[in-house]
């Protein structure tokens, strides 16, 4: 009698774990999440309206203070030159000046040789043309009125904003897109978007190569290309 008391209650005490454990189990199921995570590119291009040269003089002479008055005399030319191309003040920057001494060069009858031989200085300056049309001229006239090292020139846009949201828009679309394409091939339906999150843009800038002595010519040509801004994104949907 008295086992067959301890039997039913050993029962119960099973049954109520038994209650006791299955809504836990259910409740951590219906807490987990079900989703689709997708990644949307997106690109937009347009023609560059704004461009930046890097231009300037080297001069050498046996003294520093010979070698200045030289490049002092040319780059005095150069930004005169500039202006007169319609180059406002507030668009020409110096980036560089530097004075280096050049020492002798080691021979065999005299492998180390000492002193300073001549002065070499530098006077670099940047140039950013808003109006593209007076870009080959600017260039011609700096070269023809002494400026012997030309950098390069970088081709930008001056507001990019409207064209990263061009591509910000193509992004979502994208995104969106492969979520709905997901979702069907997986015979799901497709809830609502969760969460979206913008990763790095990326602006490539065509640059034309310029690093070379140039000798008096016409105004030279400048194909400008396009500017191309593209944008990541992370989106999240919820599975219905």
């Amino acid at each position: 009698m008295r086992n067959a008391a301890l039997s039913r209650l050993a029962a119960l005490a099973l049954l109520g774990c038994a209650v006791i454990a299955a809504p836990r189990m259910s409740h951590a199921a219906a807490a987990e999440p079900r989703l689709i995570v997708v990644s949307g590119e997106g690109e937009a291009s347009a023609k560059p309206d704004q461009a930046r040269i890097s231009a300037g003089v080297v001069t050498q002479a046996q003294t520093a203070d010979a070698a200045l008055a030289d490049n002092s005399t040319a780059m005095t030319r150069v930004m005169a030159t500039l202006k007169a191309a319609g180059i406002p003040d507030n668009k020409i920057q110096t980036s560089n000046f530097s004075v280096q001494p050049q020492y002798a060069i080691p021979t065999a009858n005299n492998p180390s040789p000492r002193g300073i031989v001549s002065y070499n200085v530098s006077n670099q300056v940047t140039v950013t043309v808003d109006d593209l049309s007076k870009l080959g001229p600017a260039l011609d006239a700096m070269v023809k009125s002494g400026a012997n090292q030309l950098g390069g020139i970088a081709f930008m846009i001056a507001n990019p904003k409207p064209l990263a949201d061009r591509a910000r828009a193509a992004a979502v679309a994208d995104g969106a897109a492969k979520a709905r394409t997901l979702a069907q091939a997986a015979g799901v339906t497709l809830g609502p978007l969760q969460a979206i999150q913008e990763g790095g843009s990326v602006r490539p800038v065509p640059v034309f190569a310029a690093q070379r002595a140039l000798a008096a010519a016409p105004a030279p040509p400048v194909a400008e290309g396009e500017e191309t801004i593209m944008v990541n994104v992370t989106m999240t949907y919820a599975i219905q």
